[in-house]
């Protein structure tokens, strides 16, 4: 075990408890609750007291806390490095793509996939 991912939605206690009992990285993901959308858990997470880091994502983004912890990892790991370069060329792409198909059809009938 070398970095922990922690979500937690309303008050968001569990990555800073994490936090306070190791010396490991701990990554911090606000959950959106019922009230806030995610917005407690965000302030919640970011405002850990001195001595007691959390690495704080956005809101609902589990996705951006696994990348950061490759990179955290990738500090020892060097194929980690490769991966997360290849990764990052992959998305390039991606975004690539999207340009070339507004420019086709335009903004108007652009049809965002989620």
């Amino acid at each position: 075990l070398r970095t922990i991912i922690a979500g937690a939605g309303g008050a968001a206690h569990l990555p800073g408890m994490v936090a306070a009992m190791t010396a490991l990285p701990v990554i911090g993901v606000p959950v959106k609750g019922s009230s806030l959308d995610g917005v407690d858990s965000l302030h919640s997470i970011v405002q850990m007291p001195r001595g007691i880091p959390v690495a704080t994502v956005a809101i609902n983004n589990g996705t951006n806390a696994g990348l950061l912890a490759v990179r955290i990892l990738g500090a020892g790991i060097p194929h980690l490095v490769d991966d997360m370069e290849a990764y990052l060329r992959s998305l390039e792409s991606e975004v690539l793509a999207k340009v070339d198909k507004l420019e086709e059809v335009g903004w108007e009938n652009y049809e965002v996939k989620r």
